[in-house]
């Protein structure tokens, strides 16, 4: 399943792109795509439901937000192989694991914002794995693959001044306000049959920057949820940004080519859409 919300900011309601591309209403099976719906066996419900007696909407400029209302964001750094190298970072030994406010959270076609006083405003195409039940202590890989309820892109924007050099950790590079777009769709598990196998790609004003495959990660999706589920407790509706391939503009000579007013960040991940979004100012 493709699920999806749509419609102005806070007021989303929640859909599902049909095989034909059409958009069905599913406000009349749940109030909303969340934590309580993955948690009450709502995927399991909806699977039940046919599709074609979901009232049709007209999709014409119509918003598409998020497609879940997130509870955490954990995050996983230089989780490429190329990407590690481009910024000269030693390939981590264990995940690096990192937050990002839940509130970075945006819709996959909403501005981004440079936050005032940045210069270094940057991208990052990931793929984000959305958790559909409790994991705490799991024991293997296969416990993990079970707890995942869908993935969808995400774009890891960072602003890399705040990350690198004001000192503390890397959340105050990532958390700021729009630093998460995400979506259009989350794209239930069992429509992806291996994570380790999906493209990634990112466009800058129509230049492409990113052009990578989760078969380079470090540590594969399964391991990832996992290990964190050994230092942290993950419960439906959290999401983990699984870390991103080379091209992003930290890793590029100098002069780097940091976001500025007006750019248009393009990305998509094989079989889970497509986002753009207009940078702007904050």
């Amino acid at each position: 399943m493709r699920l999806l919300r749509v419609g102005a900011p806070g007021r989303e309601t929640p859909a599902l792109l049909d095989e034909d591309g059409r958009l069905r209403d599913l406000s009349g099976v749940t109030d909303d795509l969340d934590a309580a719906f993955l948690a009450a066996d709502g995927l399991a419900r909806l699977a039940a439901v046919p599709v074609d007696e979901l009232p049709v909407r007209d999709a014409t400029g119509v918003r598409v937000g998020a497609p879940l209302r997130p509870g955490k964001i954990v995050c996983i750094g230089l989780n490429y192989r190329d990407h590690a190298a481009e910024t000269g970072a030693a390939l981590p030994t264990e995940p690096v694991v990192f937050l990002k406010a839940p509130d970075t959270v945006v819709g996959p076609e909403d501005p981004v914002l440079i936050p005032r006083g940045s210069t270094r405003t940057d991208w990052e195409v990931e793929l984000a794995v959305v958790i559909g039940r409790r994991a705490r202590y799991l024991a293997s890989t296969e416990e993990a693959l079970a707890c995942v309820a869908g993935y969808a892109v995400a774009n890891d924007v960072s602003e890399r001044e705040f990350q690198l050099e004001r000192g503390g950790q890397w959340d105050k590079g990532k958390s700021c306000e729009t630093f998460n777009p995400f979506g259009p769709w989350l794209v239930t598990a069992d429509e992806v049959p291996d994570p380790q196998r999906l493209g990634l790609r990112l466009w800058v004003n129509g230049v492409l920057r990113q052009d990578g495959n989760t078969s380079d990660m470090v540590f594969p999706v399964a391991e990832i949820v996992r290990y964190v589920s050994q230092f942290m407790v993950l419960y439906p509706g959290d999401v983990i940004n699984t870390g991103t391939p080379a091209g992003v503009a930290l890793g590029q000579p100098d002069p780097k080519p940091y976001l500025t007013a007006g750019d248009v960040v393009e990305l998509e991940i094989d079989g889970l859409g497509r986002q753009r979004q207009v940078v702007a100012q904050a």
